[in-house]
């Protein structure tokens, strides 16, 4: 989906469309809005009915912007100014103070989700969802999914999806999954993209290693390093070269990938792999002076990890948390236990050992607690382990 939360916010918003918008900073409050509205132009009852009339000048603008909110996404003429995903409110403010900002809406953005995915389901049910905003489709037993190399159904998702919603989509056609998310984001937005075996050299080679899916900023910076930037010169090393360099698994995955070979199915239905829960801080915290109120952060997001394994029917064997410190550095620590567990005792006992191994010097700005390896009860004992060890906080 094409900046989907922002385009789900401008469908709210028509009068904002072709503006730099992004979204993030907190969540929305339904009647925040119209009541400062009702307040300041008490001439007229705005409700919820009026938002599209809502005057362009009275919302919010990112200039001026003091906190500690990030980007959740932006709209396109927003992107144009280097404004992006994850990027603090006060660097982007920097960089487009007269974007407007508006707050994050996530029950509405699960709606329009559920929304799209049952349109395409509709047209072709093999969907390997893949979170909010994003799905592989398998066209290969759709009635009409091979006509002009896939064109015509990807079109006719695309129309389906807009006259339903007026949300448009990006598509990616290829024979596998790592080539057609590549492909997907080559016609932005609102675009059609075909790749296909014989493409490799001409579409795929001359791109940044970065774009394949599975390299992250450590890898590329290793491969920039080996003097390794474009995927063409990646395809052009031997699997023993990339095997001594980053390991046996990961070297043949990367050669792989490179020369275009992905044999992962679409996948209808997948187990998670974990659940998290974190929070950024209003303000740095100190993990001495400010014991008390990180000790009741640190157990509300326990309850929440341990009401969410329990809700989705899971037991954890791996317990972890999340640091990052004002410098914005991040730590990580996690703990593996015998028994796999999904109560909020065991869960803050096993994350507060984490905790006693992590440096806590500077102050944090993010704490968050993670539960992976998760089973189902019926796959291993009842019993639960004992954990004597004391809490740091």
């Amino acid at each position: 989906m094409d900046a989907f939360y922002a385009s789900v916010e401008l469908l709210r918003y028509p009068q904002l469309k072709g503006l730099p918008v992004v979204i993030g900073g907190g969540r929305r409050r339904e009647d925040e809005l119209l009541s400062r509205l009702n307040t300041q132009h008490p001439e007229r009852v705005w409700t919820e009915q009026d938002l599209g009339e809502i005057p362009v000048e009275f919302f919010p603008r990112l200039s001026g912007y003091a906190g500690r909110g990030v980007i959740t996404t932006a709209t396109y003429a927003a992107r144009q100014f280097g404004v992006g995903s994850a990027m603090g409110l006060m660097k982007a403010a920097v960089l487009c103070p007269q974007a407007i900002l508006l707050p994050v809406d996530f029950e509405r953005y699960r709606a329009f989700s559920r929304q799209f995915k049952d349109i395409i389901t509709d047209i072709a049910p093999c969907m390997e969802d893949r979170g909010v905003d994003e799905v592989y489709i398998d066209f290969t037993e759709v009635p009409g999914g091979q006509r002009e190399g896939g064109r015509v159904l990807a079109r006719l998702i695309q129309k389906s999806i807009f006259e339903a919603t007026g949300l448009t989509c990006s598509v990616g056609v290829a024979p596998n999954k790592l080539l057609a998310k590549m492909a997907s984001e080559f016609n932005k937005p609102n675009g059609i993209s075909v790749v296909m075996p014989h493409d490799l050299e001409g579409k795929i080679w001359p791109l940044a290693c970065r774009k394949i899916n599975g390299i992250g900023p450590k890898a590329d910076a290793k491969l920039q390093g080996l003097s390794i930037h474009t995927i063409g010169e990646l395809a052009a090393c031997t699997p023993e070269f990339l095997m001594a360099h980053f390991g046996r698994k990961s070297g043949l995955w990367m050669h792989h990938a490179a020369h275009g070979r992905d044999e992962r199915p679409v996948e209808t239905h997948s187990e998670p792999v974990s659940l998290s829960r974190e929070t950024t801080f209003s303000r740095d915290l100190h993990a001495v002076q400010d014991k008390a109120e990180l000790s009741g952060i640190f157990t509300q997001l326990c309850e929440r990890v341990a009401a969410d394994l329990q809700r989705k029917g899971y037991r954890s064997k791996t317990i972890g948390i999340k640091l990052r410190f004002s410098d914005f550095s991040i730590v990580t620590r996690d703990i593996t236990l015998e028994v796999a567990v999904d109560d909020v005792q065991a869960i803050r006992q096993a994350a507060g050992q984490c905790l006693k191994r992590a440096p806590l010097q500077q102050k944090l700005r993010l704490l968050g607690v993670r539960a992976a390896s998760l089973v189902k009860p019926q796959n291993q004992p009842e019993a639960i382990p004992s954990m004597t060890e004391q809490l740091l906080i």
